[in-house]
């Protein structure tokens, strides 16, 4: 009994929010679509009543907000019903972007922790370096994605490359702040402590400021590992991409295929939380190694 109820309080308010949150979407897309189904009854002069036009506002062919379960079809059918690597599957697009997600990650996860290092052993790079690092994120990535893309192409960079650099410059910043400050997060006392006890500053970021930073360092990564994602979607849309989840939100749009574009939205929300869910499951056995309980 006790370990339902602990159940129970864990999960009570996880299920209550997700509860109230379909609910709303169902008023939300009856309110939504109302109109449009009300009108093709009128422009085909069919006979109906409002339990018909609410009916209809659960299986519109192209609904302005389609219904949960309509969502539900559409991405189980995108999932399982091709085979997954066959162009018309869901899990095709989503590996696409994945690759390049995790090559973006790769390398602005690399870059943040280089320039992390940096600012942090030397006074002249952080006034230099910090504020430029800062403003490189003031400016929209969906007007830099066509820049980066056109210039790429110059240097005969495509494919995956241009899209994980897109996306390495979207995730190095969350990095780089955050290994600073936990590059910066022991005590002046303790580094003071192993000065005087003639440890090198080598010795001194691996035995005193890594272990410091490690939670820092895997908290900007869930950041950036997300954001990482988000970089390698956008990246997909000035290139007119065939495959990828940006590819399957740009054909959505093109052919007011509502649902297959909200199937892609819900495919890149599994996947950042996957993505998400991996780091964490990597923090912890880490945390473990280092003697966390």
């Amino acid at each position: 009994m006790r370990a339902r109820g602990v159940l129970v309080e864990r999960y009570a308010p996880l299920a209550t929010m997700v509860v109230a949150i379909v609910a709303i979407w169902y008023v939300a897309a009856i309110a939504m679509n109302w109109a449009l189904v009300r009108d093709a009854f009128e422009r085909e002069e069919t006979p109906y009543t409002i339990s018909d036009v609410l009916a209809g506002t659960m299986d519109a062919e192209r609904p302005l907000l389609p219904a949960p379960h309509q969502l539900a079809a559409a991405v189980y059918d995108s999932v399982f019903g091709y085979p997954p690597l066959a162009p018309r599957s869901l899990v095709y697009h989503a590996l696409v972007t994945l690759s390049a997600t995790l090559l973006g990650f790769l390398i602005g996860s690399l870059f943040g922790i280089a320039l992390a290092l940096m600012i942090v052993h030397s006074r002249v790079l952080e006034r230099s370096l910090l504020p430029w690092i800062i403003c490189s994120q003031m400016v929209p990535v969906l007007a830099l994605a066509p820049i980066f893309i056109v210039m790429l192409g110059a240097l005969g960079l495509h494919g995956l490359l241009p899209k994980s650099i897109i996306s390495a410059y979207l995730c190095f910043f969350p990095v780089t702040i955050g290994m600073v400050k936990g590059f910066t997060s022991p005590d002046p006392l303790q580094i003071e402590l192993m000065r005087t006890w003639s440890a090198t500053p080598r010795q001194v970021l691996w035995k005193l400021r890594w272990p410091a930073a490690v939670p820092y360092l895997f908290t900007s990564l869930k950041v950036a590992i997300s954001i990482s994602l988000v970089g390698a979607i956008v990246a997909e849309l000035p290139t007119g991409a065939e495959a990828g989840i940006g590819a399957r939100l740009l054909a959505g749009s093109y052919y007011g295929q509502t649902v297959q574009l909200w199937s892609a939205l819900v495919a890149a929300a599994i996947l950042a939380s996957g993505l998400i869910a991996v780091t964490a499951l990597v923090e912890h056995g880490v945390a473990r190694r280092m003697g966390a309980h």
